[in-house]
């Protein structure tokens, strides 16, 4: 049954020739190679694409140890690949298959996902204008998944990717869901993604709840929500809890936010630098107090309160929006783009993130250091990818 199934996938056609791929690759082993996922059948690789030098991502997956589940799992990822073309979704260069792997090579992004730049560089959050970009190509992105009559059910910062250049990517289509059925557009979807024990926090409150209501598309906009929290603040809302109590707090009610001046108690912002006990991202609205930081940066200051700041109300009133309780006052991913939020943005995304995101680099830089084929080029490279999350890094 494996094979049947994985001769269907090995007939997916891609831009990229089969044998000129395989046969013009050299391969780093290095940092990437520990890198993996679905049930450790996955690993990541770098590799060079000879003809153009390009660096590329691979992922590789051992099929003869995938269930039947899994294998029908990544034929539905492969095909939306394949219908979906936009610029703000992570391409799929080439699909094939080498003996009993399956390959999914893509562009590899030089600056990691959103979540290795929290990790490593931003761990109280970022500035609000860098949010501000990345937010507005998810959404790009997420308009065209929409329009095309899908939920992705899996937006969180992991699978946000930004390339050398600052280009903002959409990844993650593993859990993708579609609409149609029989031709006609379903009103809500019952299905509950699998593999998703990892994406519980970024979940809305109808989608853990499998009701006969079911939810739709603005599943995905509760989801960006809780990833704008998780940009500013650092962490991700709910992170640390049950996943009952989770299900009881959304469905109470329960509403992260963004944590400046305007959502700490003043008291709490004069204690020495930490996150105030709210590391849960919760609290129970707007109030009043602290020193103001415009554009939501954190405080210079030393030995300030790393939520010494205050970000805009623009950006307050997106995030309520977006993690409305009741899915059906939600605004769609088109009307969201056109927000007051959205007006800071003055220049394209490659001219700004690259300087928005210093003193970051982006990991193609190792490339003027050592020729890439000699032994201390490669530890050059592995020591500048040695910070990347790639377990949850979901090309």
């Amino acid at each position: 049954m494996i094979e049947e199934q994985t001769m269907t996938v090995s007939l997916i056609s891609y831009p990229w020739p089969v044998l000129t791929v395989l046969y013009s690759f050299i391969i780093y082993f290095v940092c990437l190679c520990e890198g993996r996922g679905l049930e450790d059948l996955m690993t990541v690789n770098l590799a060079r694409y000879r003809p153009t030098g390009e660096h590329v991502a691979i992922r590789r997956i051992d099929l003869e140890s995938c269930t039947n589940d899994m294998v029908n799992y990544l034929q539905g990822e492969l095909h939306v690949s394949k219908l979906f073309h936009h610029p703000s979704i992570l391409p799929y260069k080439s699909i094939f298959i080498a003996e009993n792997e399956l390959w999914v090579i893509t562009p590899f992004m030089a600056y990691g996902s959103a979540r290795d730049l929290i990790s490593t560089h931003f761990t109280d959050g970022m500035s609000e204008l860098t949010i501000a970009y990345i937010l507005h190509g998810v959404l790009r992105a997420l308009e065209y998944i929409h329009h095309m009559g899908y939920v992705h059910r899996s937006v969180k910062a992991s699978h946000i990717l930004i390339s050398a250049d600052g280009q903002v990517y959409l990844s993650g289509l593993r859990s993708i869901f579609s609409l149609i059925r029989h031709g006609q557009r379903a009103r809500v979807v019952h299905d509950f993604p699998q593999y998703s024990v990892k994406v519980l926090p970024w979940f809305s409150p109808e989608v853990l709840q499998q009701n006969l209501q079911g939810y739709d598309f603005r599943s995905d906009i509760y989801s960006l929500g809780i990833t704008a929290c998780e940009l500013a603040n650092g962490h991700v809302p709910f992170k640390d809890m049950p996943a009952t109590q989770m299900l009881l707090e959304k469905l109470n009610g329960t509403v992260p936010c963004l944590l400046d001046t305007t959502t700490i108690p003043p008291e709490e912002l004069s204690m020495k630098p930490s996150r105030s006990g709210a590391d849960s991202g919760i609290c129970e609205g707007p109030g009043a107090g602290g020193a103001r930081h415009t554009n939501g940066e954190p405080s210079s200051s030393s030995g300030a309160n790393p939520y010494s700041r205050t970000f805009s109300s623009h950006f307050h009133a997106f995030v309520e929006l977006c993690l409305q309780r009741d899915p059906e006052k939600r605004p769609s991913a088109s009307t969201l783009i056109g927000h007051s939020f959205f007006k800071q943005i003055k220049r394209r995304p490659c001219e700004a993130l690259p300087d928005l995101l210093r003193p970051v680099s982006p990991l193609s830089t190792f490339e003027c250091v050592q020729p890439q084929d000699s032994p201390s080029g490669l530890a050059s490279l592995e020591s500048g990818l040695s910070h990347l999350d790639v377990d949850d890094w979901d090309f």
